[in-house]
């Protein structure tokens, strides 16, 4: 998912140095939301995960 997050960060940046305004500004949103979905599902993760105790495999 954070993958998705750059690749809409990489397309707004080079439709604003095109000069795709709108573009550009569709592409951050999406990447902003996409991001923030990411660290919400990554807090979750790690709390599911203490609650259960189980240490990373090694």
């Amino acid at each position: 998912m954070l993958s998705w997050a750059l690749t809409f960060f990489i397309i707004a940046i080079v439709a604003a140095v095109l000069g795709f305004g709108g573009i550009a500004g569709a592409a951050t949103g999406i990447a902003k939301i996409i991001f923030f979905v990411f660290l919400v599902l990554l807090v979750v993760s790690l709390i599911a995960n203490a609650v259960r105790g189980k240490g990373p495999k090694i």
